[in-house]
């Protein structure tokens, strides 16, 4: 999954030649799952028609403060278009535009939101070869990049002016890889690894029936996919689950057992920044498994059952610079008990649920969660969805990290 997708972009088209490119660009951004707001400045439209890229965004296009043939229309905000934006982005970026940026030269909806823009603005420029050489540009350059704006250079190639040189914008396939490494070097957990564990584990009985719970397996697939999109490269080893994962920065191991599940983990633990124990364990598990299907033969049947090796004291007692993060479901006494699992299993962090909140707990798409850290910290948060908590959770880590 591309790292643009779900962000909200305003992509800013000025009047040059290689506005014809911005219809397959805008393709390219919403095929990555992006959000597509169009504004064009007057003169662009006379290279490509705003038609054509209202219909590829799906979104109506901009290219006025309003519209002078409707006497009721609605003035567009171009205040509100720059704070609806994760990022900007302005190609092709004339030199005209560009000085106009450069020096505040607010006399078009362009310009207006671009100077109202709160999000990460990139510009791609595009004219011919003594215009991307001529001082002035170099200036409006150095203003721009001064600003912290994010130049996306210039190619050589044939011009309009059929001079071959620097100046030609860059192609749209190249400004989505350039989007999308800056903003992957950007992410907060790019370099860490994290191992999440996922879902229930099942203990056979014999080929058919098996001890499980109701978890989903949706909290740690949550943490996984909102891990990823922080940067993280994610090891997901995840029991018996019907869900599956988006993000290519994720590494889905499926097992069934808790002891395939401890044996992954203890594979792995070793080589990541960060470990988050969100399965379900199963306890115990049957001591004798049948080789043939139990045939309903006796009234009363008894199961002998011995304990399961805990995975996440396991990993708590060999953890040497790792971040470990344990989940508890209680039914009583839960902060007590929480604190005592900190304690005994070398947590750094837990993450507590109560079966008692309404909400809560397997099968839901929400969750109630209170944070304790290994200083017994308390931080009791709202019902909210499961992808909120992941993203609570993860936060916790950044905050590790980025002190």
């Amino acid at each position: 999954m591309s790292v643009l997708s779900g962000k909200k972009i305003v992509l800013g088209i000025s009047g040059g030649i290689a506005a014809y490119k911005t219809a397959h660009l805008v393709r390219l951004f919403i095929k990555a799952g992006a959000q597509i707001q169009v504004i064009m400045t007057p003169a662009s439209k006379d290279f490509i028609t705003p038609l054509t890229l209202s219909t590829l965004s799906k979104n109506p296009v901009h290219s006025s403060f309003f519209n002078e043939d409707d006497d009721n229309a609605q003035w567009n905000n171009h205040v509100e278009l720059g704070l609806w934006a994760d990022l900007m982005l302005i190609a092709p970026a004339t030199a005209n535009t560009l000085s106009k940026m450069a020096i505040g030269n607010c006399d078009n909806l362009l310009i207006a939101t671009y100077l109202s823009a709160k999000c990460p603005v990139y510009f791609a420029p595009a004219m011919d070869l003594d215009m991307y050489k001529h001082p002035s540009t170099i200036a409006s350059f150095h203003a721009l990049h001064q600003f912290g704006n994010t130049m996306i250079p210039a190619e050589n190639g044939e011009l309009a002016s059929g001079l071959s040189g620097e100046g030609r914008m860059a192609e749209p396939e190249n400004i989505i890889a350039f989007l999308e490494a800056d903003l992957e070097s950007k992410l907060p957990l790019k370099g860490k690894k994290i191992l999440i564990t996922a879902g229930p584990t099942y203990e056979a009985i014999d080929p058919v029936r098996f001890i499980g719970n109701h978890s989903s397996g949706k909290m740690g697939f949550d943490i996984a996919e909102c891990a990823a999109n922080h940067g993280a490269e994610v090891l997901l080893i995840s029991g018996p689950s019907h869900l599956n994962v988006k993000n290519s920065n994720i590494n889905l191991i499926r097992v069934v057992s808790a002891q395939d599940m401890y044996e992954v983990c203890h594979q792995y633990f070793n080589t990541m920044d960060v470990a988050i124990c969100a399965a379900a364990v199963a306890d115990y598990r049957p001591m004798q498994v049948a080789d043939q299907k139990i045939k309903k033969t006796e009234d009363y049947f008894s199961i002998e059952l011995e304990k399961t090796k805990d995975i996440l004291a396991s990993l708590g007692q060999i953890k040497k610079d790792q971040f470990l993060i344990g989940f508890a479901l209680e039914t009583q006494n839960e902060i007590e008990n929480a604190k005592l699992k900190i304690q005994k299993k070398n947590l750094d962090l837990i993450v507590l649920n109560s079966l008692q909140d309404e909400g809560a707990g397997f099968g839901k798409s929400t969750n109630k969660v209170t944070f304790i850290d290994s200083n017994f910290s308390i931080e009791t948060m709202e019902l909210k969805s499961k992808e909120t908590v992941a993203q609570d959770i993860i936060n916790k880590i950044i905050q590790q990290y980025h002190a």
